[in-house]
């Protein structure tokens, strides 16, 4: 029953979190309002006298727009491109193919043979070649266009704009050859040259200039662009005046039983656009913040389903789930600030900050997940919210990936740096595809983009700080705590140096365990490092510790004995809360033995009074048992190399029935129950083990002496 009350106790504070949180956002949403009044066009006005409640445009009628949208079209210049040194590749193509025909068109045209006038030394055939290269050389230097559909049959005089050299000029269609006019200049062109210089039959001049099909050395080197022109033509008709007048504030629009004219139309049109706009008030006021409601609401529950279903570790505790919907809530608080400020562009907001502190101490699932749902909400406040969404979730994975583990400052720099970069990238890519022309992209996004990898350098300082408010542990602080210059680290190592290199040795061993099964091996180093700082008390109590051979157990009751090694375990763990050592690091103190019993001083006792009832807790250690995978993986790490060092022959054999019998024993009396660990995951463990220990225990060969020479 207790339980019971305890679970909906948990789950209405959690409720209650949400219900905060989405009353927040829904109360810094944007509004919209409408027009409150009903009136048509040749109607009396049924309401009272309208007076302007603001100064407004009064926006042109539809069919005004068309009229006015068709007359700019009429003039409108289309742009073609001028594709210079075209004609290089056809006098080339042309010499080439008239040169290989040579012999064949000297034995079909006797007339090519007859020398020039004036110029004996050559033949009208070398004369035409030369001619017929300046004459296509001419066409390509004026230029052949070739018209689009749409503007075929216009006029010589129609105007159009040829861009050369990245510069658009106007000219007049006539200033060009066509196709077929090209090839028309160059058959006459090449039939004068030929009368004027042979007496050659005008039949066999015309099969002749038939036969070198010239056509081919023919091409349009005007270019229509049509992506250019259709966006010239978009800023033209953009350029169009969307208002034909402006109604001030106070002004008289019409009076009650005034018949709606066009014109007085055309201002309540434009007052109606205008106060829709706006922020309104009203009954349709209700259902637009009804409508923000549903929205915001089914985002949050759906965060909320996610803890609840697939991260019920962050669901049980009530200081995760606050901390979330916090970052939440921020993020779109901030998206609302840009939305009402003109001074303040929402891409200078460093969104991804939300999936980089969440993925530092959560994971990139839960990361991820908040960061989409945040987005959508925030995408609200965007002018252009397709745009924005397309943008934000790129640069979130980008965070993500780019900081999976961050342990050094220079991460995060790295981590600025791409996610600017993805920002660029995307917008740069969507401006293009937008807008179809470079020159439009807006540099300022650029700088904006700048500012926001500059703030995400925010995310060292809000470490520390959430660390503090809400208890989490960063990678970050994890290998801060494993430094051995910190204090009670370098204490342990001057007072206990034996406890200090098992420590050592320990975290050395879990820590790739981890790295083989899935954890944190940082958090798992740490708790190594502190897992046996309670033996700072009394150190030579312990058998690593007592270098000189004194042990001062031997002139003590094993009970006693017993009770001051388990001791150690309290005293870390008040040492640990005294130096403010995290919950995390204080868990790997508190679970290290679990409830395992000191076997050497229990054996001793039972052996030493055969006939005496004992009260197994008096060498039992107080738990808890693992309930980590890395707590878990240390107690095994700990007590594998502590027991190493009690071998007396290092073999491979010897070593796998260690490490088999002591995590079989720990498995029998139930110590890994509450972990979440698997025997697969133990068998890994296992043989990682084996192989470092074998690794550092491996057999060296004996160094030969050397021998002294006989004199």
């Amino acid at each position: 029953m207790i339980d019971t009350v305890k679970k909906y106790s948990r789950s209405i504070n959690r409720i209650l979190l949400f219900v905060a949180a989405i009353a927040m956002v829904v109360y810094i949403f944007p509004r919209q309002g409408k027009f409150q009044y009903e009136y048509a066009k040749g109607k009396p006005w049924k309401h009272a006298t309208l007076i302007a409640p603001f100064d407004f445009p009064i926006y042109k009628t539809p069919a005004e727009l068309k009229v006015e949208r068709e007359n700019a079209l009429k003039n409108f210049k289309p742009y073609f491109t001028f594709q210079a040194n075209q004609e290089d590749n056809f006098v080339d193509e042309f010499e080439r193919e008239y040169n290989a025909d040579r012999a064949r068109l000297l034995s079909k045209y006797q007339f090519l043979t007859d020398p020039l006038p004036g110029n004996a030394d050559f033949n009208l055939y070398s004369g035409i070649r030369v001619h017929a290269k300046k004459v296509i050389t001419n066409i390509y230097e004026k230029g052949v266009i070739s018209l689009p559909e749409e503007y075929q049959g216009k006029p010589s005089s129609m105007v159009i704009m040829l861009i050369k050299n990245n510069f658009a000029e106007p000219y007049e269609l006539g200033e060009f050859y066509t196709y077929q006019a090209a090839y028309r200049h160059l058959s006459s062109e090449l039939t004068k040259y030929i009368n004027n210089r042979s007496t050659a039959n005008p039949e066999d001049i015309d099969r002749f200039i038939s036969d070198m099909q010239l056509n081919r050395y023919l091409e349009s080197n005007l270019i229509f662009e049509s992506e250019r022109s259709e966006q010239e033509k978009e800023v033209l008709l953009q350029n169009i005046s969307l208002t034909s007048g402006i109604v001030v504030s106070g002004q008289r629009i019409i009076d009650t039983g005034e018949l709606i004219t066009e014109d007085t139309g055309k201002i309540l049109d434009s007052l109606k656009l205008e106060y829709e706009a706006s922020l309104g008030k009203g009954v349709s006021q209700y259902f637009i913040l009804l409508g923000q409601g549903f929205i915001v609401t089914l985002l949050f529950i759906i965060i909320f389903f996610f803890l609840y279903f697939f991260r019920e570790d962050v669901y049980n505790k009530l200081s995760s789930v606050l901390f979330l919907l916090l970052m939440v809530v921020s993020m779109i608080t901030l998206a609302q600030v840009a939305y009402r400020a003109d001074t303040f562009p929402i891409y200078i907001i460093p969104f991804a900050i939300l999936p980089i502190i969440i993925r530092i101490f959560f994971d990139s699932r839960l990361a991820f997940f908040l960061h989409v749902t945040t987005i959508l909400m925030a995408a609200f406040f965007a002018r252009n919210s397709f745009e924005f969404v397309i943008m934000q979730i790129p640069a979130g994975l980008t965070s993500m990936f780019s900081l999976y583990r961050m342990v050094r400052r220079s991460q995060l720099i790295r981590a600025a740096l791409l996610i600017i970069l993805t920002y660029s990238l995307f917008y740069a890519a969507l401006s293009l595809w937008q807008e179809g022309d470079i020159s439009r992209i807006d540099h300022n996004m650029f700088l904006q983009f700048f500012i926001n990898g500059g703030l995400l350098l925010l995310v060292y300082p809000l470490i520390y700080i959430f660390e503090k408010l809400f208890g989490f542990l960063s990678d970050v602080t994890l290998v801060e705590l494993a430094d051995t210059n910190h204090p009670v680290l370098r204490r342990l190592a001057e007072k206990a140096p034996g406890t200090f290199q098992h420590s050592i040795q320990v975290g050395n061993l879990a820590q790739e365990a981890v790295y083989k099964i899935g954890g944190n091996p940082l958090l798992v180093r740490a708790g190594a490092m502190y897992h046996d700082i309670g033996k700072l008390g009394s150190p030579i109590f312990f058998t690593e510790n007592q270098n000189n051979g004194l042990n001062p157990h031997e002139k003590m009751p094993y009970d006693e004995s017993a009770q001051i090694v388990i001791h150690h375990i309290e005293s870390g763990i008040k040492m640990a809360q005294k130096e403010k050592l995290p919950r995390q690091i204080i868990d790997f103190i508190a679970t290290h033995q679990g409830t395992m019993q000191t076997k050497y001083f229990y054996n001793s006792f039972i052996n030493q009074n055969p006939d005496e009832d004992v009260d197994i807790s008096m060498f039992s250690y107080p738990g808890p048992t693992p309930f980590t995978k890395e707590t878990a993986v240390l107690m095994m790490a700990d007590w594998v190399e502590a027991a190493s060092r009690s071998l007396k022959s290092y073999t491979d054999d010897e070593i796998d029935r260690l490490v088999e019998n002591i995590i079989n024993s720990q498995i029998a009396e139930d110590q890994f129950i509450e972990a979440p660990i698997t025997f697969k995951e133990i068998s890994q463990v296992k043989d990682i083990f084996k192989q470092k220990l074998k690794n550092i225990y491996h057999a060296r060969i004996e160094y030969p002496e050397l021998k002294k020479k006989k004199k």
